[in-house]
């Protein structure tokens, strides 16, 4: 009998999770459309976010999205977390299309958004298949790359002052590792119960693909970047 209990739980335990990631890859696929929504209406625009005012453009940033991450998380339990969600991925959009800009500006500009998306796709779906499929659990990474994240923003913040090329090189290839890791990590969380919520699931793996795909095309443009 107690077999017989615990088979049904894990199965119920598998088919919760399981829904949780059809959810969220549902959402994520959705959030895709207003980013390329803003990211079009910026380059429209030729949308520039107080580019003479690096420093203060970056907190007031960081200051929107974290508005944005806090409302969402308020929410998440309702439609209106969903809005939100959808309302940030547009606001994100928004901010991409300035390195869209500058990479449209390399006569092979097209070639290297694509390679960068083509890139990231491969690092998802590669990444998401193990996260998804190995019993392994790796919550146990949460605290290393969360330290290297806040490492990564300090460099960022020091290269806003410093501008040196190869610093921003070095943090564009650690981001591109890093939130690699993320998403293997966050997958995993969904398979391993650590997170139950598709909205929360999808506003993390989205932050994921985003900086990668940033960070991706920062790597491009500095390495095979063809001026006119």
């Amino acid at each position: 009998m107690n077999n017989i209990l615990q088979s049904t739980s894990t199965q119920d335990f598998a088919f919760a999770q399981n829904r949780v990631l059809r959810n969220t890859y549902a959402l994520l696929a959705l959030s895709m459309v207003p980013t390329i929504l803003g990211a079009l209406l910026g380059i429209q625009m030729q949308f520039s976010f107080m580019a003479d005012s690096p420093f203060i453009a970056f907190l007031l940033f960081i200051g929107i999205a974290i508005g944005f991450m806090w409302g969402i998380e308020r929410t998440k339990n309702s439609s209106m977390g969903v809005v939100l969600l959808l309302g940030f991925t547009f606001f994100m959009g928004l901010m991409l299309s300035r390195i869209l800009q500058v990479a449209l500006g390399f006569s092979n500009g097209g070639s290297l958004i694509a390679m960068a998306a083509g890139g990231t796709g491969a690092i998802f779906f590669t990444l998401a298949g193990v996260a998804s499929t190995t019993k392994r659990d790796f919550s146990n990474l949460g605290k290393f790359l969360f330290a290297g994240m806040i490492l990564l923003l300090v460099a960022m913040v020091a290269n806003i002052f410093f501008q040196i090329p190869a610093l921003a090189l070095t943090i564009s290839a650690i981001a591109v590792v890093l939130f690699s890791a993320y998403i293997l990590y966050d997958i995993n969380r969904i398979m391993q119960g650590g997170e139950t919520n598709y909205v929360s699931a999808t506003l993390a793996v989205y932050l994921d693909i985003y900086n990668v795909f940033v960070s991706l095309l920062h790597l491009l443009m500095a390495f095979s970047g063809e001026k006119d």
